[in-house]
């Protein structure tokens, strides 16, 4: 049996999104910019995946920019708002658990004379909202804010937070990394406050080389990448055609049934995280402090659906996960983006685990395709496993 337990490293496409994509590749191939009968259906993709996304977030669809995916996106948001606003203020708040696509462009800002602060967050991965509210100066130009954590699924209230920054300081810029949140919570960002927000194509069962930038109108953003002036200047290159046609037909089928596919996750999280936590020696990260053993669905709520975090003491996470290869399960060691780069969790330390816990944790993330078979077999091979993988590691 096979079982693929990594969706918040990349989910499978669609068959809607292989037959579009596949399309667009060997029959529609022309160049949006080009005037003749192929390029015209080739921008008419793009503009029919506009319109699909821009409708699920209820914004205009001439405040999308579509990059190669959610680290392009970030680094265009954060990078172009600060060059392009930096006589509002050269201050930006960030939080100590963001993705590297975060972390790395607020340190070349850094790096350029802009001023990072850092927000720290509590023991399940949550902002301390006060905190954040007291780092707010005149100088502050954005703040940036995942909306749920890659590792340990913890989320954020962000129109809580929006709102309230922008009550304290009404010019402020707020930027929403996306990612692990689309196609899991309804968004809409002009509701919310959200002036910038990312997302990628990979992680909602579109292709991997595909990314959305929603910039809200008002809001002034540099380019990085200049050429041609496509996508109003703001991202010069021709574009992906096939890529963007994909995650525009990802979108169209991502919130149908969407309440349905949500519970469902969420019945599967819970379930796994009451079998797991009856093994010895296993931690459950990232769960709300209410969280008792019985793990209530109002708590598990507030938490992502797909993500969960369990380290498991006296067995590293290397040995562990690829003793789960070999049984056909996949799973992560923690971040897919910075495996390449060996390095303590900038999220499993924000949140204090013990370093030995840190070398003993998996990550295990659903898709709307998870089954009930596939957990309960998951469960077994852990259980088999563990006992086995503890005593070598003790001699």
């Amino acid at each position: 049996m096979e079982v693929y337990l990594d969706n918040s490293a990349t989910t499978q496409v669609t068959e809607g999104v292989r037959d579009k994509m596949v399309k667009v590749l060997y029959e529609d191939y022309g160049n949006p910019s080009s005037m003749h009968l192929l390029g015209v259906k080739a921008e008419n993709y793009m503009k029919e995946s506009a319109s699909i996304i821009a409708e699920c977030l209820k914004v205009e669809p001439k405040e999308l920019i579509f990059t190669s995916g959610g680290t392009e996106s970030n680094n265009l948001a954060i990078i172009g708002t600060a060059l392009a606003n930096k006589r509002r203020g050269n201050h930006i708040i960030t939080t100590q658990i963001e993705h590297p696509s975060v972390h790395q462009p607020l340190a070349f800002l850094e790096e350029n004379g802009f001023e990072i602060s850092f927000l720290p967050v509590d023991r399940t991965g949550k902002i301390i909202k006060e905190k954040l509210y007291d780092l707010i100066k005149e100088e502050t130009l954005l703040v940036s804010i995942m909306y749920v954590n890659n590792e340990i699924g913890a989320v954020q209230d962000i129109e809580e937070i929006a709102s309230e920054l922008k009550r304290r300081k009404k010019d402020i810029l707020i930027h929403v990394d996306a990612v692990q949140a689309f196609g899991k919570y309804h968004i809409y960002p002009k509701r919310m406050g959200i002036d910038l927000l990312t997302f990628s194509g990979h992680k909602i069962h579109g292709p991997k080389g595909s990314g959305v930038l929603y910039v809200n109108e008002k809001v002034k953003l540099n380019p990085l990448m200049f050429g041609g002036g496509h996508q109003r200047g703001l991202r010069s290159g021709t574009e992906n055609v096939p890529a963007i046609a994909g995650v525009g037909q990802a979108v169209s089928e991502l919130y149908t049934d969407f309440e349905e596919k949500i519970d469902r996750m969420y019945e599967l999280k819970q379930y796994f995280l009451r079998e797991i936590s009856g093994l010895p020696d296993v931690t459950i990260n990232g769960l709300p402090e209410e969280c008792t053993d019985a793990f209530e669905m109002e708590q598990i709520k507030k938490t992502a659906p797909h993500i969960m975090s369990v380290s498991f003491g006296g067995v590293r996470s290397e040995v562990l996960l690829h003793a789960l290869e070999e049984k056909g399960i996949y799973v992560s060691a923690g971040s897919a983006c910075s495996s390449h780069h060996p390095q303590p969790s900038v999220t499993l330390t924000a949140i204090g685990l013990p370093k030995n816990l840190m070398d003993s944790t998996l990550r295990f993330s659903m898709s709307d395709r998870t089954t009930r078979e596939e957990i309960d077999y998951t469960l077994e091979q852990i259980k088999k496993l563990l006992p086995v993988l503890r005593r070598y590691t003790r001699k």
